[in-house]
Formats: C-alpha cells, sequence, structure tokens
C-alpha cells in the first residue's frame, strides 16, 4: 500500500503529535502533510487532495468538526477518508464527528503500529481493484445508494424500501463497508481492521454474528459468503 505513495494530511494543534505520527507514517512511505487548525486543513487539502485526512477535534481558529463539515463540501474531496484522532471520548463528541462527515474515530494515545494498522486500513476505502460489478453506487458525503438500499451516514440510519431503519453502530460500519465496493469480497481480516480495528479482541464468531443480524434487516440476497474467506455485497 506504501509504495502507492497515499497522501495523508494531519491536523493538531499540537507540534509533537504532528511529528509523533508523521514519522512513524513516513517510515511506511506514506507521503505526510501537516496542519495546525481546521482552516490551515482547507487550505492545504485543497491543494493536495489527500487520500485521508486525520483531524484532531479541540484547535484554534477552527476545530475539527467544522473544519470535517468544509471539507466535505470541496468537490475534489468525497472520496476522501476522515478521521478524528482525539482524546476526547465522550458519545457525544463521537456523534458530532459522524454527523459532520467523518468516516472513523481513533483515541489518542495510541500506540505506533496500531495507528499504522488503522491507517491502512482505512486506505483500504480510498478505491483500487477486488471484483467487478455492474451495480451502480450513487453517493454523496452522506448519503450512498445502492439499488433499493440507501446508508444515511449523517443519520446513522438505513432505509430499505423506503423503511427506514437505525442500526447499532458495528453493524452499520460493516454495511458500509460491504457497499463502499459493491462485489469486492472483504476477507475476515479486513473486516476485523476496518470495522474493529487492531486493537479490540473479537471473538472467532463475531463478524458472523453482524453478518446475521444484517441479513434479518435487509435481506439474505445482498450479502454474500465466499466460505473460508468473507464477505461481499451485491445488488
Amino acid at each position: 500500500m506504501s509504495e502507492e505513495k497515499y497522501k495523508i494530511l494531519l491536523v493538531d494543534d499540537e507540534v509533537d503529535i504532528l511529528e509523533f505520527i508523521s514519522y512513524n507514517l513516513e517510515k511506511e512511505g506514506f507521503q505526510v502533510f501537516t496542519a495546525q487548525n481546521g482552516a490551515e486543513a482547507i487550505k492545504i487539502a485543497e491543494k493536495n487532495v489527500p487520500h485521508l485526512i486525520i483531524l484532531d477535534v479541540m484547535m484554534p481558529e477552527m476545530d475539527g468538526i467544522a473544519a470535517c463539515e468544509e471539507l466535505r463540501k470541496i468537490p475534489a474531496l468525497q472520496t476522501c477518508i476522515i478521521a478524528f484522532l482525539t482524546a476526547r471520548g465522550e458519545d457525544y463528541s463521537q456523534i458530532a464527528g459522524f454527523e459532520a462527515g467523518a468516516d472513523d474515530y481513533i483515541t489518542k494515545p495510541i500506540r505506533p503500529k496500531v495507528l499504522v494498522s488503522r491507517v491502512k486500513a482505512l486506505l483500504k476505502r480510498t478505491g483500487g481493484g477486488g471484483g467487478a460489478t455492474a451495480a451502480a453506487v450513487v453517493e454523496n458525503s452522506n448519503t450512498v445508494a445502492i439499488g433499493d438500499l440507501v446508508i444515511d451516514k449523517e443519520r446513522y440510519l438505513i432505509k430499505m424500501n423506503g423503511e427506514e431503519m437505525i442500526l447499532p453502530r458495528k453493524e452499520f460500519e460493516l454495511l458500509s463497508l460491504l457497499v463502499s465496493k459493491p462485489g469486492k469480497v472483504f476477507t475476515r481480516e479486513e473486516i476485523y481492521f476496518s470495522v474493529w480495528g487492531d486493537n479490540v479482541v473479537v471473538g472467532d464468531r463475531t463478524i458472523d454474528v453482524h453478518i446475521r443480524k444484517l441479513r434479518e434487516k435487509i435481506g439474505n440476497d445482498h450479502i454474500k459468503t465466499l466460505k473460508g474467506i468473507g464477505y461481499k455485497f451485491v445488488e
């Protein structure tokens, strides 16, 4: 992954945090840009169009929530992954981040190896091969529509055949991951890293249970199992 020179923008008002994260990501071959507030981040993002933006929440001039909302309005950044990196673990902070258009939420402090693994997992969502499909995906900053399924990121719910359903967080993230690349087979390892992260211990049956619950809600035809490999979403 690092050989493709993915571009990452780090935004934090603490210089030591920027230096620490930059060092560990540059060691992996990523191209790293830095900013110390939201307003500066927007200018750098517009100029360099990063694949991933990691935002602190509490910053001067423009905080991370406001910056995320503005970044999501920029057409060139519609496919950019945005993750919040912050010491604040309160539920309201996480909800505000997702409502602003964030894709993930990482709590600091975080070990370097764990951070790199999370970054690589997030970047897997940005594109690449992995299964052709005729399904048409319509996506903007807040919603993803494919066939009779609509995923509303802003309200953290889905709409199936016009019927709205609120999903538990991990079910929502799992479905969003599968829908992000219809037809692509996501291995169990990819799903673990993307949805749970490698710093969370989950049982072997965790993914299976979540898949079963999703099938109960959206039907059995959309999520296919490839025995011994993983799962894929089909229209």
